[in-house]
């Protein structure tokens, strides 16, 4: 239940970050960067309609369509996002917070990277031009990212109908800032370093490592191509602040030791995921 509870939090804060950037930071330049949202701006525009209804009533056909086509796994996992954000949307008042059409454009398009980030986290959706591309995929085999291009990109192209061209250009900078920005969120704020050491001294250093910096570590047996003779090679990964005393402790044991070092995104297991404690 508790964890059930988070989940519907995030989901609900991630909703509200939704409605914050179209109404306070995209709708008021006219910048439809693609999804209901953003065809909710281009209705108001053309016909009067309030936000918040066209995006209830796209939503409500895009969940019928998620349970007939997609079954109730992606329904639910939909619906919760779908039927808030038009509330959301009434809500949250439409207001030109930043008068700079640029800065208030980049300021949404990182709100909804983070807002996208955290349904995504969460196994949800606000519906929208989301489940379509699934739909597409499971049927005609077109990757949902093929999809997602064709959906937005036709909301973003009638956008160019009912707004200047300046409007138009900010659309699809912004879909291309929040799909850079997502991706840093994701990767980029977990990155750590897997760092592989060759040393005479590895004994040492693996003790080192294991006290100093509390981080486990991974002996690796090896055979030297041009002598062959075996020894012993130190796999460890850790944060990032780390990396400097690492450094350290190597140049401490052995100043020729042989360290390659490289950039991950995803950890999963103990001391990363999850705590110690709680195997």
């Amino acid at each position: 239940m508790l964890r059930r509870a988070k989940r519907v939090g995030c989901v609900l804060i991630a909703v509200a970050l939704i409605a914050a950037a179209v109404n306070l930071f995209l709708g008021p330049h006219s910048i439809a960067a693609g999804g209901i949202t953003g065809l909710s701006i281009v209705f108001e525009t053309l016909f009067g309609l309030n936000r918040a209804i066209t995006i209830l009533a796209a939503n409500a056909l895009i969940l019928a369509a998620a349970l007939i086509f997609l079954g109730k796994e992606v329904f639910f996992n939909t619906i919760i996002g779908a039927a808030v954000l038009p509330l959301f949307v009434n809500i949250i008042p439409q207001h030109m917070l930043v008068e700079d059409p640029m800065l208030s454009m980049l300021t949404g398009s990182v709100i909804m990277a983070v807002a996208a980030s955290l349904m995504y986290a969460n196994h949800a959706s606000s519906g929208g031009t989301t489940v379509p591309p699934l739909i597409f995929k499971k049927y005609f085999g077109l990757s949902t990212s093929i999809g997602l291009f064709f959906s937005d990109g036709s909301i973003i192209l009638l956008s160019l109908f009912v707004f200047s061209f300046d409007a138009f250009l900010y659309a699809i900078f912004s879909i291309t800032i929040t799909a850079l920005a997502m991706g840093f969120i994701e990767s980029g704020l977990r990155k750590r370093k897997m760092v592989y050491i060759i040393s005479d001294k590895s004994k040492e250093i693996t003790q080192d490592i294991l006290t100093k910096i509390d981080r486990g570590a991974t002996l690796v047996p090896i055979l030297g191509a041009y002598e062959r003779t075996s020894r012993e090679m130190i796999m460890v990964i850790l944060d990032s602040k780390n990396y400097r005393d690492l450094i350290t402790i190597v140049n401490e044991h052995d100043e020729h030791a042989f360290m390659i070092t490289d950039n991950v995104s995803q950890v999963h297991g103990r001391g990363f995921t999850y705590d110690t404690g709680s195997v």
